[in-house]
């Protein structure tokens, strides 16, 4: 019976760190191999074959392996009982981790090569716990950054090209430092300085002292003269160096030949490209980085390096947690009327964050029709989160953010929370219209916090979506892409006779559809029903270039990516100020320009007075005007708050002007009130000074959420409106939905097909031939499917 076989996998070239909670050691950094052992496994043989795979040779080789479950203890192999014992250990696994160590003395000058990672062995050696004299990222962020160890990686010696980088390396920073009395305005700048300095003279150097006041380093290899010393000048924060030593006494051949990389010294590295292009991506880094100095990166690795640059730039994700209520407080005061709140859970961890600047309460009370759109979107940020909006139009139908929050995540609560502030910042006397999606907890909130005084209309993208979702494989493509198309003539039919006429079209196609539609509550949606204003807006999705914005900068620390969304609503404002500055119609040029065709339209009617103040308007279509409430009958003027050709016709007979009768919201006038205030700028945060007279009492500790960013790529792209119905898998054989020809069963044979149907479903197919079906039974689960 053959041996069962165990895949080893084999690293080398990384180091041991160990949990401060539970003593535990993790290893990070190296290279691996995957080899298979059993117990006829001989250690000599397996030496040579790991020697062959990390290219170098048995000599002064050990290998260790952790007991299973025991990962505070490494067992050495020395011989094949060692070898035998541990396989005998691991036999119900089916792999075992070991970790293949040199001795330094031994392999001094061997130089390790893989094809995504070099390392040099002698800077490569093990030690159970993280040696104090190794040089981390907080050598260069400063002594209360969080310390990372993570080897990125190391030149290797022998390689021509990385010599030929090397030394251009060493072109740009073999000056750093310079020599004694050299000044930098903080430790961090020096450590950063020293490291480069290093790199560039081909050395590595580990710290006697390394504190707040002084900075003391000499030469790794023993023996060597080379030093420096630097401490802070008397009565100044100025790092001067002191003492230096600049001549090495060592051979340093295999030192010269590498050097490690920190995540955070790689991040100092890229920062300043971060600061003109923000959208920099992971694998540029890799590609500049290897191109520029020789350091291979894999995809993690950028990524990190990344997030590190980005927060030296841009500052602690968790310490922009800590400013927001003097964030918040700063708001207040540098824009008096507008109103920032933050809520905290019972721990003091971040909940919610309202933000709403007083020249948008201003703009959309005083110039704004009483129309907002209600809409979310993820923040994928280090603790993610969810934006929620309000956003209102202007007179030109242009965007005009309202007031958003920041929330720990999408809930019923958290929506009803922002609606409430959102009622208490923009409340007045004339009712608002909503348009939102119907199914995340809004529908009841808006209910409850302003009851009678809002219209609520649901936003017919996402009516659309949840149709088109439910009739997923029951009907074709064909089949869906008509009954949605017939969905939104019936949304934006201005009369119940022109509504009914588009839902009958879906009713021959299958009835269960129709009785979906008709159940749907079409009085939130429907223009013939609607009570609201909508002003022929019919989607939540008017507010995209705002959403825009956040997705731009929705992975900043939280005060900076409000602080930027408040910029870019000032500069919105600030612009259209001055633009409109310009105009000289009564109404916005948008406007203007819809009356003028509407007033060109007018002149092809005939008019034929009937009793009273009514009027018969012929054209296209014969309606009827009143003048007395200055109705028509065709509806589009109550829908889009402009005067119709036929209201229009019968104004300029009687002598009066067009203008008389366009809603007040889209004058000139209007857009002027609407950015008549400013938003002004917000100062640059300090951080509090412990022990600062008030300042521990009246500021509160807000810590970070514990959501996290999960693993993956996020969805960055919403669908488009007209995008939501897509193509399904079609069987090559039977032409159903759904599967292919590899997955496909019996085909069932029906003579007479209608092809807007799923051949494989012969209940619906019997639906559309025979009418009189028990409808009730077989549209159960489309009804009930709807949130009623």
């Amino acid at each position: 019976m053959a041996s069962k076989k165990i895949i080893a996998i084999c690293q080398s070239g990384g180091e041991f760190v160990t949990n401060n909670e539970d003593g535990f050691l993790t290893y990070t950094g190296g290279e691996a191999y995957a080899l298979d052992i059993d117990d006829q496994t001989i250690l000599a043989d397996f030496k040579k074959e790991v020697a062959e795979n990390f290219q170098c040779g048995t000599e002064g080789m050990t290998i260790k392996y952790f007991l299973p479950g025991n990962k505070k203890t490494l067992i050495t192999i020395s011989k094949d009982k060692d070898l035998k014992r541990m396989i005998n250990f691991v036999k119900d696994s089916d792999q075992v981790e070991i970790f293949i160590i040199y001795d330094k003395a031994v392999v001094k000058n061997t130089t390790i090569v893989s094809g995504s990672r070099s390392t040099t062995a002698s800077e490569a050696g093990l030690t159970p716990a993280t040696p104090v004299d190794m040089i981390h990222c907080d050598d260069l962020l400063g002594a209360d950054a969080a310390i990372d160890n993570t080897p990125l990686v190391v030149y290797p010696g022998s390689n021509d090209e990385n010599n030929e980088k090397t030394r251009r390396a060493a072109t740009q920073w073999e000056n750093t430092i310079t020599g004694v009395g050299q000044r930098f305005n903080s430790f961090a700048e020096f450590r950063e300085a020293l490291h480069k300095y290093s790199i560039a003279h081909g050395f590595t150097y580990r710290y006697k002292k390394n504190d707040s006041r002084r900075v003391t380093a000499k030469c790794k290899v023993e023996g060597c003269s080379w030093c420096i010393y630097a401490s802070r000048l008397p009565t100044t924060q100025l790092i001067c160096i002191k003492k230096m030593n600049g001549k090495h006494t060592c051979d340093g051949a295999a030192v010269k030949a590498a050097y490690r990389s920190t995540r955070g010294w790689m991040g100092s590295i890229i920062k300043e490209k971060l600061k003109v292009a923000p959208n920099y991506k992971p694998k540029d880094i890799a590609k500049d980085i290897e191109r520029e100095y020789g350091i291979q990166l894999n995809y993690s690795q950028a990524r990190r390096a990344k997030e590190k640059a980005r927060e030296q730039l841009q500052g602690s994700f968790k310490e922009a947690y800590s400013q927001l209520p003097l964030f918040c407080e700063k708001i207040r005061e540098t824009n008096p009327g507008s109103v920032a709140t933050i809520v905290t859970k019972e721990d003091s961890s971040f909940h919610r964050l309202f933000i709403a600047f007083h020249a948008s309460i201003s703009g959309f009370q005083q110039g704004c029709r009483p129309l907002l759109f209600l809409d979310s979107t993820l923040l994928y940020a280090k603790y993610q989160g969810t934006l929620l909006a309000a956003v209102g139009v202007d007179g030109n139908d242009g965007v005009f953010p309202v007031a958003f929050a920041v929330v720990d995540e999408e809930t019923n609560d958290n929506w009803h929370w922002f609606l409430s502030e959102l009622k208490s910042a923009v409340s007045g006397s004339c009712p608002i219209t909503f348009i939102s999606d119907f199914q995340r907890g809004i529908r009841e909130s808006l209910q409850n916090v302003f009851g009678e005084e809002c219209y609520h209309g649901f936003c017919l993208r996402y009516l659309a979506e949840k149709l088109n979702n439910d009739l997923k494989g029951q009907f074709s493509h064909e089949a869906r892409r008509l009954m949605i198309q017939d969905l939104y003539a019936a949304a934006c039919a201005p009369k119940r006779e022109s509504f009914d006429r588009c839902v009958e079209n879906i009713k021959a196609i299958s009835p269960e559809v129709y009785n979906w539609v008709t159940r749907s509550e079409p009085e939130h949606w429907a223009n013939a029903f609607f009570c609201g204003a909508r002003y022929d807006h019919l989607t939540s999705n008017f507010g995209q270039p705002f959403y825009d914005w956040v997705a731009e900068v929705n992975e900043l620390p939280i005060t900076q990516m409000v602080d930027v969304l408040r910029g870019k609503i000032m500069e919105l404002i600030y612009t259209r100020r001055v633009e409109s500055s310009q105009w000289v119609t009564t109404l916005t040029p948008l406007m203007e320009q819809k009356l003028q065709s509407e007033t060109s339209r007018a002149r092809s009617l005939h008019l034929l007075p009937s009793y009273g103040s009514r009027y018969e308007v012929r054209g296209e279509s014969v309606e009827l005007v009143d003048t007395d409430p200055w109705d028509c009958s065709c509806r589009e003027w109550q829908i889009n708050g402009l005067p119709c050709c036929h209201a229009i016709a019968v104004s300029e007979s009687l002598g009066r002007s067009p203008y008389e009768h366009c809603s007040p919201y889209f004058s000139t006038e209007s857009y002027h009130a609407t950015y008549a205030e400013s938003i002004n700028p917000i100062p640059h945060l300090e951080k509090p000074i412990k022990g600062e007279p008030d300042m521990e009492h009246t500021v509160i500790v807000v810590t970070p959420p514990p959501t996290k960013r999960p693993p993956g790529r996020p969805k960055m792209k919403k669908v488009d409106t007209f995008d939501i119905v897509k193509r399904q898998m079609q069987c090559s054989k039977c032409k159903g939905l759904g599967h292919n020809k590899k997955t496909c069963g019996k085909v069932n044979n029906i003579e007479e097909q209608d092809p807007l149907v799923d051949e494989q479903d012969p209940l619906l197919l019997n639906g559309l031939v025979t009418v009189e079906l028990e409808e009730n039974a077989e549209s159960m689960e489309l009804e009930s499917s709807f949130p009623m």
